[in-house]
């Protein structure tokens, strides 16, 4: 997809009425927001449980291997895709995906196959590549340059409540069921009621040049790419310093789930506390991003400050719960433990906090990397790619995660790696924010909205200037 040039009374319209209306920024996002509560807001409660709600983890183990191989590759590819069938078949594809994934332990917690629950996660990662790239690039694209912050926030924020709403479904549905080793199959059935919601609902998502921000201005005025272009602008990704520093993030940032999901709420807790943690986990996670959400919008008139200083909350919050990680991963060794606890044992209240904790660093850490991102350029096929090129980087992460959890990796060592890798990126995405992210600052944007026309971009493809910000440039 091309920004290309057009007449200055088609970029901006006359400002429009005051009041909700489909194709502002606040309602796409939030839609894509509703999209992903049913879909993998749904799968995030499914895999916190530990093991897809399997006492054995190992046929999930192998789905989600499979589930980020092909994740990795599409999630790189996912922005082509966007940029050439546009949002709505591009999330439509994508999201009828988990539905099948969630079939697939419906159909195990009977016939112990894991044939098909494995080709039902590989086949998920080629959706959720798809689903992920689009979101990515609505999520950074849509909203005002000077607001990403809060509409990640509020992306993230109705994103986690599918977790939410996820966790109480095993919690209640396997209420009574304490010795229980796996969740009925009415847990399931309710996970792919959720998720056929969310696949209908992503055809109430607008193309970019349809939505309308309420100063008037278009998000984007475009017109669709070629393949051949699509492909050579995914390969110059890999050569990309930007993305380069970003690799470790993306690396990290779905790397420790299979440490949290499988060896702490898995191994720790029985089958109806576990659920009850992933209420407060993903809840956990609507704070975190709606507090840095507020930091990286609000806290300093520089943008780049404002990147600084969430580098540095995030990095001190990061080592303080990995370090309480470590106490409380000293206290239990590898294999089953002999009684695990419930959310009424006196033992209950320390890991559940760490639990909580993971959550909310999950939140900030990812919200911080998609605020970073949102500020390398303003327009969605730049932001699709870039999206796309994140999660296929982070899902690789986590296909060697899973695969590392399946081997009996001591988990002493898991917890390690998952801290130094966080650890890593810290330095790399402040060195991002120095090179990349241009200090200006929200009265300069607010002037320049008010005072210059919109800037068309040259044939060369140069981006527009939109609600004036800066020149977004194809990298």
């Amino acid at each position: 997809m091309a920004v290309v040039p057009e007449q200055e009374n088609q970029d901006q319209t006359p400002p429009p009425s005051p009041g909700l209306r489909l194709n502002s920024p606040l309602i796409q996002v939030s839609l894509i927001g509703v999209v992903c509560f049913c879909c993998p807001g749904m799968f995030n409660a499914l895999s916190g449980m530990g093991g897809g709600g399997q006492l054995d983890h190992t046929a999930a183990n192998n789905a989600n291997t499979a589930l980020y191989t092909t994740f990795a590759i599409f999630g790189v590819l996912g922005g082509g895709f966007y940029n050439l069938l546009g949002p709505r078949l591009t999330l439509l594809s994508g999201c009828s995906t988990f539905v099948l994934y969630a079939g697939s332990f419906l159909y195990y917690n009977h016939h112990q196959h894991q044939l098909f629950v494995i080709i039902s996660g590989a086949i998920l990662g080629i959706g959720a590549g798809l689903l992920w790239s689009g979101q990515g690039a609505i999520m950074t694209s849509y909203p005002p340059p000077h607001r990403k912050g809060t509409f990640i926030s509020i992306f993230w924020s109705i994103f986690n409540l599918g977790g939410v709403i996820g966790g109480l479904i095993p919690f209640i549905l396997n209420y009574h069921r304490t010795s229980a080793t796996s969740v009925n199959d009415g847990t399931y059935i309710a996970f792919m009621a959720f998720m056929a919601l969310g696949t209908v609902l992503s055809l109430v998502i607008l193309p970019p040049n349809q939505v309308i921000r309420d100063d008037g201005y278009r998000v984007a005025t475009v017109k669709y790419s070629s393949a051949a272009t699509e492909a050579l602008e995914i390969l110059r990704l890999f050569t990309n310093w930007k993305m380069l520093l970003i690799v470790p993030a993306a690396w990290a940032s779905n790397f420790f789930y299979s440490y949290q999901f499988n060896n702490v709420n898995g191994k720790l807790f029985n089958l109806r506390t576990s659920g009850l943690n992933n209420v407060f986990y993903w809840g956990a996670q609507m704070i975190g991003s709606l507090g840095l959400g507020y930091l990286l919008d609000f806290s300093f008139s520089s943008r780049r400050l404002r990147g600084f200083v969430g580098i540095a909350v995030v990095s001190v919050l990061s080592t303080a719960i990995w370090a309480g990680g470590l106490a409380n991963q000293l206290r239990y060794n590898d294999g089953e433990l002999s009684k695990k606890l419930d959310f009424k044992d006196s033992a209950f209240a320390g890991p559940f906090i760490l639990y909580f904790s993971y959550g909310l660093l999950d939140a900030m850490f990812q919200s911080l990397c998609y605020w970073i991102i949102g500020a390398l350029a303003d327009d969605s096929e730049t932001l699709s790619r870039y999206s796309g090129f994140y999660k296929g980087v982070q899902s690789a992460g986590g296909a060697v995660a899973w695969q590392i959890d399946t081997h009996k990796v001591p988990l002493v060592t898991q917890l390690v790696v998952n801290w130094s890798l966080t650890t890593i990126s810290y330095p790399l995405l402040v060195v991002l924010v120095i090179l990349a992210v241009k200090d200006d600052n929200i009265t300069t944007l607010n002037i320049e909205s008010k005072t210059e026309k919109p800037s068309v971009s040259s044939p060369a493809g140069i981006g527009v200037i939109e609600n004036g910000s800066e020149l977004a440039l194809p990298a």
